[in-house]
């Protein structure tokens, strides 16, 4: 968002879905995966965004899985992480960040610039 008030109804936003995710696992085998004991389509869906998830706090000073808000999906994101199959398709985390802070720096420039 470019206001201050854009950025937090953003956030509000994404907190509002990880409680809907938080409790999508609750009701799914204790929390394990949302496709119950074994990986479904919903956790592969998913698992295409964890490398963002990751990469936001370095990056906006956003954490987006916080495991005091969210301890089930913070425990997917691991678990996920811990897949061989992740391990092998997800892109360095350290490249995401770099690439990230210097989108985030210029998105904040822009921002300034039209205030």
């Amino acid at each position: 968002g470019k206001t201050g008030e854009e950025r937090a109804a953003a956030l509000a936003r994404t907190r509002a879905a990880l409680d809907a995710l938080e409790g999508a696992l609750r009701e799914r085998a204790g929390g394990r995966w949302f496709g119950g004991e074994r990986v479904g389509l919903v956790d592969v869906a998913l698992g295409g965004f964890v490398p963002a998830m990751l990469a936001s706090e370095p990056t906006t000073g956003v954490r987006i899985v916080d495991a005091d808000r969210t301890p089930l999906l913070a425990a997917w994101v691991e678990r996920f992480c811990a897949l061989e199959e992740a391990k092998a398709a997800m892109p360095p985390l350290e490249r995401l960040i770099a690439a990230g802070k210097k989108r985030y720096a210029d998105l904040q420039a822009a921002a300034a610039a039209s205030e």
